[in-house]
């Protein structure tokens, strides 16, 4: 269901430190998501991957080990949480769905129905700590199957949810626009080289806000980013390891920061005025305005 343009809706981010211990990485959510609640969140966003440490540093078979199914335990953990708060949650899951089949997922779960939807995420990068590729198979693309770039329905709207690196393509948020989607959602896992210097550092983080709220501007939705912290080794010794920069935030349909958290442990809740996105729809009609005859070339890789 969409939401309707008169309502609001208190949504929560939850920003943590994460281990190689599963339940102790398990605990430090649980523990996010109440505080959010008590707080009045309705909507709970977790980070990617929050279940463990940022594996994805070096390349090593055994690590698959961590995978589970979607209602393996930690699945089954969210959806105990979402049923007794009575919340829409967010969750991420390295999932096993087959063998040799593994994704990087983000499961939605509804109050009492359980696991509603998931999506695996679509764009995996593979850079010098960020071998995501070793890891993680894209996702199907199938919308009459409800894959790729569809929005997931909630009792509280329509969630259009990207992980990570695919808040860095425009034309994600747009199909998910497109297909409905009340809210843009973000779990992510990013941060600095140590060996970096601060312009550089400073650089990045501001390249990484700025194209999310520009997701906003451009679709009029509100965005939602959950971003881990801490400083987690590269536990192969090859590499320098991560320092995750937080910097969650939660942004109106103009792209207008009404949350930003810094780089320790944090929770965000904020209500939105979900009439904003028609408001803003209105005075910004971009969709109205695009010109769908003229972009068929954004299909192939390079215009040559």
């Amino acid at each position: 269901m969409s939401i309707t343009s008169n309502s609001t809706l208190t949504v929560g981010v939850v920003q943590q430190l994460a281990w190689p211990d599963k339940a102790k990485s398990l605990s430090a959510s649980e523990e996010g998501i109440r505080s959010a609640v008590k707080k009045g969140a309705q909507l709970v966003l977790l980070q990617e991957l929050h279940a463990t440490h940022y594996f994805c540093q070096f390349e090593d078979p055994a690590l698959f080990d961590l995978a589970e199914p979607l209602d393996g335990p930690t699945g089954q953990r969210l959806a105990a949480l979402a049923k007794e708060l009575d919340i829409v949650l967010v969750g991420s899951l390295f999932e096993r769905r087959a063998p040799g089949l593994y994704h990087n997922t983000a499961v939605v779960y509804d109050r009492d129905k359980g696991r509603v939807g998931q999506y695996r995420k679509m764009h995996i990068p593979d850079d010098p700590g960020f071998y995501e590729k070793f890891y993680f198979t894209p996702g199907d693309h199938d919308s009459a199957r409800g894959e790729g770039f569809t929005p997931i329905e909630t009792s509280l709207g329509r969630l259009g949810v990207l992980v990570c690196w695919d808040q860095w393509y425009p034309e994600a948020a747009r199909l998910m626009a497109l297909a409905g989607a009340d809210l843009l959602l973000y779990p992510t896992a990013i941060g600095w080289e140590p060996n970096d210097d601060n312009e550089e550092k400073n650089r990045q983080k501001d390249a990484w806000t700025v194209i999310q709220r520009a997701h906003g501007v451009a679709n009029g939705l509100p965005v939602l980013v959950a971003n881990r912290v801490g400083f987690e080794a590269d536990h192969s010794g090859v590499g320098d390891g991560v320092q995750f920069w937080g910097g969650s935030f939660v942004c109106g349909p103009q792209g207008e920061l009404l949350a930003h958290a810094g780089e320790e442990t944090e929770q965000l809740v904020v209500k939105l005025d979900m009439a904003r996105s028609e408001n803003t729809r209105r005075i910004w009609p971009y969709l109205r305005d695009r010109r769908i005859d003229a972009y068929s070339d954004l299909t192939r890789r390079y215009r040559d």
